[in-house]
């Protein structure tokens, strides 16, 4: 082995030493940060160390630097002979460095069990890169003491996401309104919804805002609001210190490579394959829901441009088919204002 690979593997196995070590702290000053910020770190490393192991190469021609995180997980997914990473690691990766950036750079509210999560695929990955590219087993490097340990452990994760949605609801409730603690839960659960979806940026506060308001006005369902987390499914294997922990696309949902060069975009995203799952409402479906008149939903169609949006809805045969999402956004809107407003709205288009 390369002596610059095997301290860029040293340098990674004490980071993800201290992260366990934060993460298994009895206090909580600085623990979550630092748990991530560290994690992020050795992952970082140990991609350098085994991108250099194969034979590649990590810093540029002509350039001073060595290559960042996301340049580091498309070599390590896409360069034929260097290729050691799967697709469904690279979500992994993915939303453990955007959590990185935001608990690093402003703010970031993540449950002891969403924690717990993160730690525990972050140490099943590292497990199986170190043993897939050096042949070398974590159990030889560190003592099984050395691993995340927690009294909330989840066992459903998607279950977690749900309590994560109806804590944000707790927190926005008549009387308590702590709006700053619910968007930075929302957050951190928006940036892992984003990984799994192939974005980088970390979202805007009207993003939040839309979020608050969404799960506000009583909409709770985790797939509809985070489509992304909805499309993967947390495997757990083993038990005691040899958990593992491993995210998996579900059945008949892709992960494709995002085309180096795309504007605030990660590695890999999980895409839609049986859209007629994702369009799942018809226009019955949403005068039903509603409980509003078929006349008063096309005009609130209409005025939202609904139809122009393609998260919202899709023709399919010359019937026009929507989303989770529109539903959402249609019942925001009837919160905003009365349908009788939005009729007499309508009503003023046509007429104009």
């Amino acid at each position: 082995m390369k002596k610059e690979a095997r301290l860029l593997k040293q340098k990674s196995l004490s980071s993800l030493t201290l992260s366990v070590e934060h993460f298994n702290r009895p206090w909580d000053v600085g623990r979550t940060d630092a748990v991530l910020i560290l994690l992020d770190h050795s992952f970082e490393m140990l991609l350098k160390a085994s991108i250099l192991h194969c034979g590649g190469r990590i810093r540029d021609s002509g350039e001073k630097n060595t290559i960042g995180f996301d340049q580091c997980v498309r070599r390590s997914l896409s360069t034929g002979r260097l290729q050691f990473l799967s697709d469904e690691q690279a979500l992994t990766l993915q939303a453990i460095n955007g959590l990185r950036d935001a608990a690093q750079h402003h703010l970031v509210d993540i449950s002891e069990g969403h924690l717990y999560l993160q730690a525990q695929s972050g140490i099943t990955l590292y497990r199986d890169l170190l043993k897939r590219v050096f042949d070398e087993d974590l159990r030889d490097m560190l003592p099984d003491r050395v691993l995340p340990i927690a009294t909330v452990a989840p066992l459903d994760p998607i279950a977690l996401f749900a309590e994560e949605v109806q804590e944000v609801a707790r927190l926005l409730q008549p009387g308590r309104r702590r709006g700053a603690e619910a968007a930075a839960r929302l957050r951190a659960l928006s940036i892992v919804d984003g990984a799994m979806r192939g974005e980088k940026l970390q979202p805007s506060e009207t993003a939040l805002q839309r979020l608050s308001s969404q799960i506000g006005h009583g909409l709770i369902e985790v797939d509809a609001l985070f489509p992304g987390i909805a499309a993967v499914r947390f495997v757990f294997e083993g038990a005691g210190p040899r958990v593992n922990l491993r995210i998996a696309k579900k059945d008949g949902v892709p992960v494709t490579l995002v085309p180096e060069g795309t504007v605030d975009s990660s590695v890999v995203a999980v895409k839609r394959v049986s859209e007629l799952d994702y369009y799942n409402l018809r226009f019955a479906d949403l005068v039903e829901k509603l409980e509003v008149t078929s006349s008063q939903t096309n005009a609130l169609i209409t005025l939202l441009g609904i139809k122009e949006n393609e998260d919202f809805a899709k023709l399919f045969f010359r019937t026009w088919c929507y989303s989770p999402k529109a539903l959402a956004t249609l019942r925001q809107a009837l919160h905003e204002k009365s349908i009788e407003e939005w009729w007499r709205l309508y009503r003023d288009r046509l007429a104009s």
